[in-house]
């Protein structure tokens, strides 16, 4: 990653921590509100008062709070304050990170919630990252057959991505995503103020995703990323507007996945494989999910040149635009096999044949795509070049 690059991260985050007026009002003076399929998606402070009148006016039992080690020390304190009710709260917290995100954490959360009275009435707000958004959504979603919830993201990726939509689930092993539902929340309140405790890998992993919607879906979108020294952060929370538009947008046309929904896997199919691969192996670092998308998207971005559905020039661009954001991931050829063997369980494969969805040009895509795995191993090799 550029020097430049990280330079501006670190203003973004420095940003953040002094809550600039600049932004803020920035982000007071957007809608709002964006309607998303049966559930809200509310923004900023005000968001909060329409949380206090939804759970006083639903009379709920219990609320549980769903907390990892991070957002416990670092979010609560902020969220808290703004919580108006009599009712009883209770804080559920578990260890943070990838490797929690596994069915025995859920019999762990199913457990305490069932320990502490919890019953069809009682509601559970996730606040963290991913992993506790999709945690949280897949033991709302199954305890005793269902009970309401609500997310609090508080990355950038979660914002973005994670939160929106209603995918719920856990990783099998090292297998992301396999066990789940589709079960959408109550609502979900988006605060950036959380980002300012984010490290900035996590403000990178967030970013892999926005860079994505732009190029499936909003080529004008995507322009504003061309030269991330030419962002002018103090309107980072319209971006983030936008781009949970995008996810909006698509999902609201195809809410279980069927058809054009699959757009949003633009850079998972390799980028999950890779992220599994780098999970499972006690020899390279564990991957954050943007780290492991950007180069999904390098690749899957390559195989839609070589497939004639991408000028080299919008290639080039694309390459090099994510590069300067993101390190350059080392693939020795002893990799490259484990990876391949891990598509086949990719989720959006049909009779056992791995789909692809491939750019159709900046700002459109072809979902259902075939890739052959010599077409998949030269993406690799021009990676590295």
């Amino acid at each position: 990653m550029s020097l430049k690059i990280e330079n501006l991260l670190i203003k973004l985050i420095v940003l953040l921590e002094k809550k600039s007026l600049i932004l803020l009002n920035t982000f007071k003076t957007m809608t709002q509100y964006i309607q998303a399929n049966g559930y809200p998606i509310l923004f900023a402070e005000k968001a909060y008062n329409s949380l206090n009148s939804f759970i006083e006016e639903n009379s709920y039992s219990t609320i549980f709070i769903l907390t990892d080690t991070n957002t416990n020390e670092y979010c609560l304190s902020r969220f808290l304050p703004f919580l108006a009710t009599e009712k009883t709260i209770e804080i559920i917290e578990i260890e943070a990170g990838e490797i929690e995100k596994n069915i025995n954490t859920c019999v762990e959360i199913w457990t305490i919630l069932t320990e502490l009275g919890g019953d069809r009435k009682s509601l559970l707000i996730n606040i963290g990252g991913g992993v506790i958004t999709d945690i949280g959504g897949f033991v709302a979603s199954t305890f005793k057959r269902g009970i309401d919830f609500i997310h609090v993201p508080t990355t950038l990726l979660a914002m973005v991505d994670a939160s929106v939509g209603g995918k719920n689930g856990v990783d099998l092993g090292n297998l992301k995503n396999q066990i789940g539902v589709i079960n959408v929340p109550k609502m979900v309140l988006i605060d950036t103020e959380y980002l300012a405790t984010l490290p900035q890998n996590e403000m990178r992993s967030g970013l892999a995703e926005m860079l994505k919607h732009g190029l499936i879906a909003d080529a004008d979108y995507w322009t504003k990323f061309k030269d991330l020294s030419e962002v002018n952060f103090e309107d980072f929370d319209e971006l983030i507007h936008r781009s949970i538009e995008i996810k909006n947008e698509i999902v609201m046309q195809d809410p279980t996945e069927n058809g054009i929904r699959k757009a949003l896997n633009f850079g998972h199919t390799l980028g999950h494989a890779i992220e599994s691969y780098f999970l499972e192996n006690e020899n390279k670092k564990t991957l954050l999910h943007g780290e492991a998308i950007a180069v999904g998207m390098i690749l899957e971005s390559y195989i839609s040149w070589q497939k004639k559905l991408l000028s080299a020039v919008d290639y080039l661009e694309i390459k090099n635009v994510i590069n300067a954001v993101f390190e350059t991931i080392v693939f020795e050829e002893n990799d490259l096999q484990p990876i391949l063997d891990l598509l086949i369980h990719d989720k959006k494969n049909e009779y056992g044949q791995i789909q692809f969805a491939l750019l159709d040009g900046i700002g459109n895509i072809k979902i259902n795509q075939a890739v052959e795995n010599e077409l998949i191993i030269k993406s690799f090799a021009d990676y590295k070049s």
